[in-house]
């Protein structure tokens, strides 16, 4: 039987895909807009309410992983339909489901651009969630950085530093990030009250 993304240990995401940080692509505008494209011709706007680009490459001025990161907000009563996630393994996603954690609801999310034997495409990575689950916070940060260079550098900094003592520990690497995230939503929040 053939191996799938399914059958990949957390040590085979780790040896076969490591964190490797690279300098901002004009083209990752591109790539995304073509990909939302896509997704709306095949999935419709009834359902596909809003498509955002956000994490790292989505910031012109930091380094990133080469990865083209989709926020898709749906209706509630579509979180987990079964048509709808057929509808994107057609497009050639994996599907799996991010547990609820701390202020955060279960979602879904998708990849896409993974091989078993480690050989990379574009990678995609869908979280696809209601607008009212706090991964739609993760815009703000987006538009946030996208604003404030200073922040902007100083969260790429960290990044390398982590990519440096992690590259074989993705989630390590993401962990290492969470403290200055959520210290830049609460500067976010703060000025949204003043």
């Amino acid at each position: 039987m053939k191996k799938t993304v399914y059958d990949l240990t957390k040590e085979d995401w780790n040896a076969l895909f490591p964190i490797k940080l690279v300098d901002h692509n004009t083209q990752w505008k591109n790539i995304y807009e073509s990909e939302k494209e896509r997704i709306l011709s095949k999935v419709g706007i009834k359902t596909v309410l809003r498509i955002e680009h956000f994490g790292s490459s989505s910031i012109p001025s930091i380094k990133s992983k080469p990865y083209i990161d989709l926020m898709i907000e749906i209706p509630k009563e579509k979180l987990f339909d079964e048509n709808l996630i057929e509808k994107f393994t057609e497009l050639g996603y994996s599907h799996f489901v991010v547990p609820a954690r701390e202020n955060i609801e279960a979602y879904s999310t998708f990849g896409k651009g993974y091989h078993v034997d480690g050989k990379k495409e574009q990678i995609f990575h869908i979280h696809m969630c209601p607008k009212d689950n706090a991964m739609w916070k993760q815009i703000d940060f987006r538009d946030y950085l996208n604003s404030n260079l200073a922040r902007a550098k100083q969260y790429e900094n960290l990044k390398l530093e982590l990519a440096a003592k992690f590259k074989n520990d993705r989630g390590a690497y993401v962990l290492g990030k969470t403290d200055f995230v959520n210290e830049t939503l609460n500067i976010i929040s703060r000025k949204a009250k003043v």
